[in-house]
């Protein structure tokens, strides 16, 4: 019997496990990182960190004409 066959579904159910667990992880976190990392990038330029009302929605206090 030919086991690498199986076992090559079994790798593949797994990693594809895997990448619908991460894919839903950043989808639900995702704006809270964008969050994180707009308020790191504010505090590197000297702007201040403006909160949105949703996350990921948070801006740098000089970026009022470019939010969409």
């Amino acid at each position: 019997m030919n086991r690498q066959g199986q076992a090559l579904v079994e790798y593949i159910l797994i990693i594809a496990l895997i990448s619908v667990i991460a894919i839903t992880l950043v989808n639900y976190l995702g704006g809270y990182l964008k969050d994180s990392m707009t308020k790191s990038s504010c505090s590197l330029v000297g702007e201040e960190y403006i909160k949105g009302k949703k996350p990921g929605e948070g801006y740098c206090s000089g970026d009022e004409d470019k939010r969409d």
